[in-house]
């Protein structure tokens, strides 16, 4: 069995090793990125200005699929049904 100094010995050169390794893989990974933007003609100001959006992207509106006669309200069919057809099990005839 190593002795605690061996291992602490053994620890210090692992993180060493980490370090290059990581220094090594981050520095590969700029390069494809840089690469990339290259090949796509994406700018820095490109980047600043989606990280200043948060990176989050609308959702697109989903169309209605349902049409209440009586009132005329509209219903994507997605998410609780609303009261007008929740309890109409024939819902065929309220397609838009």
């Amino acid at each position: 069995m190593d002795s605690y100094q061996d291992l602490v010995a053994r620890m210090a050169r692992l993180e060493v090793e980490i370090e290059k390794s990581r220094k090594a893989e981050t520095a590969a990974a700029i390069d494809d990125i840089l690469q990339r933007m290259t090949e796509y003609g994406i700018t820095l100001g490109d980047i600043g200005e989606r990280m200043k959006q948060g990176g989050r992207r609308t959702r697109a509106r989903v169309e209605p699929k349902y049409r209440d006669p009586v009132s005329g309200k509209e219903w994507s069919g997605r998410g609780k049904a609303p009261r007008w057809i929740r309890d109409h099990a024939d819902r065929e005839r309220f397609l838009i």
